[in-house]
């Protein structure tokens, strides 16, 4: 069966009103991740969510401190919906890996994304050389790798590609991008769920 783009399945859960259980289903992930972040970017910190939906963590981002916070999706109808929601960030449509932002940040988050794109490890390395002030943080999320045995239907269940790396494949990918004071955490695991995998890094430009 011929895949379908990732983009197009989630702008149909826009219209649908499946970001909203997009949204409650990673908020655990997603406060674990910023709690493991935040700390380590300054008090007004700048921030880019990375397929960031209907745009609930853009928002988050400002109400814990975010001085400028703005978000990016390829996903038309989830963007059209963050837009309709809150006229107050920047909301921008684009095919990663190819879209740049205009500017750069000290946070870059991102939650359920990376592989579904053909080649993570090129956009991790683009996060650490052209989104990323020196000595930026990036925290990612993927709840889909090698050892969570349940996802690796997914990629059939849902009709998309998914890349399947396994946690040390993710580490070494954010390690060879450039970052450093990498960081390996699985949070939000439940009985059925060894948790989302994620990545901290700190981008170094020297």
């Amino acid at each position: 069966m011929e895949k379908k783009a990732a983009t197009d399945v989630f702008s149909q859960w826009a219209l649908k009103g499946k970001d909203a259980g997009m949204e409650r289903g990673h908020a655990a992930s997603v406060n674990a991740m910023l709690e493991l972040a935040l700390p380590n970017v300054k008090s007004d910190f700048s921030a880019i969510d990375l397929g960031c939906g209907n745009g609930w963590v853009t928002r988050l981002l400002t109400e814990l401190g975010a001085s400028h916070s703005e978000g990016v999706d390829g996903a038309v109808e989830m963007i059209k919906k963050a837009r309709e929601t809150d006229s107050a960030h920047k909301y921008s449509h684009g095919t990663l890996p190819g879209w740049n932002p205009e500017r750069k940040f000290d946070l870059v988050h991102t939650m359920e994304f990376l592989y579904y794109l053909e080649d993570p490890v090129e956009m991790i390395t683009k996060i650490h050389d052209e989104w990323l002030e020196d000595g930026g943080v990036m925290i990612a999320g993927v709840d889909h790798y090698l050892e969570h045995v349940d996802s690796l239907t997914w990629p059939e269940y849902v009709g998309v590609h998914m890349t399947t790396l396994s946690i040390e494949e993710w580490k070494n990918a954010v390690e060879s991008a450039g970052f450093r004071d990498v960081e390996i955490h699985q949070v939000a695991a439940k009985e059925d769920f060894p948790g989302t995998l994620v990545m901290m890094g700190r981008a170094s430009h020297q």
